[in-house]
């Protein structure tokens, strides 16, 4: 049976027609052979070199695995010269499959979801992020595309017979569905040894006042809704008032000229530091070395990254966007307003060893719950659930 999963991407494919992603990699696609014995992806590509990508990108060796490049629609000039073309490639790829599965918010899945009801192909909808928060607080083009992206998902998730939530109450509720659901992660952790609680508190313990206290933040540095600007602004508040004892860490790609100039601006440019992207299995060793995590972005799902820490026993604070504070204490989120800045140093400045062992602990236990056996039995049942009933 043909499974045909569509979303806006992108992948990777060097000189080698090798593919590689990020959060497309091969344990996200592994989860869906549970449907069908072969998979193919409607995505699109971008060119990367073989040397680059193996230093910083997961290589797909799924087999059997096809990927049908679809051309750039998610854009104002893609939309208006690729759309034709790219409607015919999906409608030509969804009547020759058996099952589809929609990542959503993207155009590529809008698409395939409605040749889907029209060709009568049964359909699943993964709900990852919400578009509203993703377009609205990325530009102002992305202000004018957010009602039309809102009202796009909560239509075809509404009507969708089978929905794959990653929040557990957050999508849920602003994209409600009549059809069957779950709430699922995208998130997979290994299974979990109390080795690396012990090995954290004894880190925490063995922290004194001489030295910096290491932030870390993995997300693109160059798209401004992942707020790696506001931990700069409030570092630089602190600098002002010679509180600053801390380093702020940042992995990720893309261009980090708006970042570094902001860090100049407000005079802690030796308290950033721009690590570039990691491999996926780097990240866990980074993890170690730093003291707090947070995940500052007003556009999440449940955020992978944040569990991620979470399950290296981090203590972590971040912003009142979709599935971050049903992970973190109350306490440790602040707003999206504008006040927002001050809030963030409240937090810092609120730090002490004994909140550090104590948000160890809890954080620890709440990333237990995301074990991957835990989570991709639950999917796994759903999977089969929806496959025997369509």
């Amino acid at each position: 049976m043909k499974v045909l999963f569509c979303h806006d991407g992108p992948l990777k494919k060097d000189e080698e027609n090798n593919y590689y992603g990020t959060a497309h990699n091969d344990k996200t696609f592994k989860r869906y052979y549970h449907i069908g014995n072969e998979l193919s992806a409607i995505i699109r590509v971008k060119d990367v070199s073989k040397s680059e990508a193996e230093k910083q990108l997961s290589k797909i060796s799924v087999s059997p695995f096809r990927v049908i490049q679809c051309p750039n629609i998610s854009n104002l000039k893609g939309g208006i010269l690729n759309k034709i073309k790219a409607k015919r490639i999906i409608e030509n790829e969804v009547k020759n499959t058996d099952y589809v599965i929609a990542r959503l918010p993207s155009i590529i899945g809008f698409i395939a979801i409605d040749y889907a009801k029209k060709n009568k192909i049964p359909y699943l909808v993964e709900l990852v992020a919400c578009p509203w928060d993703a377009f609205w607080n990325h530009s102002i083009v992305g202000k004018i595309v957010a009602p039309s992206m809102y009202l796009a998902t909560k239509k075809r998730v509404k009507k969708a017979p089978y929905v794959v939530y990653v929040t557990n109450n957050f999508l849920q509720k602003r994209y409600p569905t009549f059809g069957k659901n779950i709430s699922c992660s995208n998130v997979a952790l290994q299974k979990f040894n109390s080795e690396i609680l012990e090995k954290r508190l004894k880190k925490i313990n063995e922290m004194n006042q001489k030295q910096k206290i290491i932030i870390g933040t993995t997300a693109a540095i160059d798209v401004k809704y992942k707020g790696q600007q506001y931990i700069i602004k409030a570092l630089g508040e602190l600098e002002k008032n010679n509180k600053n004892i801390f380093e702020y860490q940042l992995v990720g790609g893309g261009n980090n000229h708006y970042l570094k100039k902001l860090a100049k601006k407000y005079n802690v440019e030796n308290s950033v530091q721009f690590l570039g992207s990691k491999p996926h299995k780097e990240i866990f060793n980074w993890l170690e070395t730093i003291d707090i995590y947070t995940q500052p972005s007003r556009q999440e799902g449940l955020p992978r990254s944040l569990v991620e820490a979470m399950s290296r026993a981090l203590p972590a604070f971040g912003a009142n966007t979709a599935g971050i504070p049903e992970l973190i204490e109350k306490k440790y989120i602040f707003s999206n307003k504008k006040n927002n800045i001050e809030e963030i140093c409240e937090i810092l400045l609120s730090i002490s060893k004994e909140e550090l062992v104590s948000q160890a602990n809890k954080n620890f236990s709440e990333a237990n719950k995301y074990e991957a056996v835990k989570i991709e039995e639950k999917r796994k049942g759903f999977f089969e659930q929806f496959k025997l009933q369509t």
